[in-house]
């Protein structure tokens, strides 16, 4: 039965997904050696990249399963660690009941905690019209003004909990959370949808990272 979890031709499973997503974060520089993750809801099951592993080398057999309702293990592998990531997952599928949740060390998220204080913000860019407003119908338009928290790191991956939660609740418009000097994390109501919103965001952190190195504000309406 664990194996049946996990083995699977349909490329669209979840165990399958995860490690071509992870080799395409590799890919884009967002997660190197085994830092980062991913988790993807199936219904009544949330599949989970183990610690550990390099992710161009992940493969379907190497997943965490977990009842999404009891949050046990219904696929634990010996040989690797539950990432440290799957508390922060969790909330936000328990708090926004995400379909998919992405973590990356992205040098752009990186670099953008370094310049702005407790939020990210940015307007005026074609790219916020990939979010959704979340709290009411529709989608950002090209002059409102994308928002994303900004909370404090800490030594541990799982001690993040309580503030990125806190986040959460605080911002209900918003699809993400960076943590500073560490990365991000990204969710969405599909694996694509979250897949799509953390490109997204990591083009505007880039292009905000970009324009204050010029001394362009990523705010202004020049």
């Amino acid at each position: 039965m664990s194996e049946q979890l996990v083995q699977s031709e349909d490329l669209h499973h979840p165990a399958n997904l995860i490690c071509e997503l992870c080799r395409n974060f590799y890919n884009n520089g967002w997660v190197t050696g085994t830092g980062g993750g991913i988790s993807v809801s199936n219904g009544t099951h949330i599949y989970l990249a183990p610690s550990g592993v390099q992710k161009e080398r992940m493969q379907p057999e190497d997943m965490f399963v977990m009842d999404r309702a009891t949050k046990e293990y219904l696929r634990r592998p010996t040989q690797y660690k539950p990432s440290a990531c799957t508390p922060l997952f969790l909330a936000a599928y328990d708090k926004r009941n995400a379909g998919a949740c992405i973590h990356t060390h992205s040098q752009n998220a990186v670099l953008a905690t370094l310049l702005y204080g407790k939020e990210f913000q940015i307007r005026n860019m074609e790219m916020i019209k990939a979010f959704p407003r979340i709290t009411e119908s529709g989608y950002y338009g090209f002059f409102d003004t994308l928002t994303i928290p900004i909370i404090e790191n800490t030594a541990q991956e799982e001690d993040l909990l309580d503030s990125l939660a806190k986040a959460i609740e605080d911002y209900p418009n918003a699809t993400a959370v960076l943590v500073r000097r560490h990365g991000i994390y990204v969710w969405g109501e599909t694996v694509w949808k979250a897949k799509v919103y953390n490109e997204a965001i990591d083009y505007l952190l880039e292009v905000a990272v970009k324009m204050k190195s010029i001394g362009l504000d990523p705010m202004s309406d020049i």
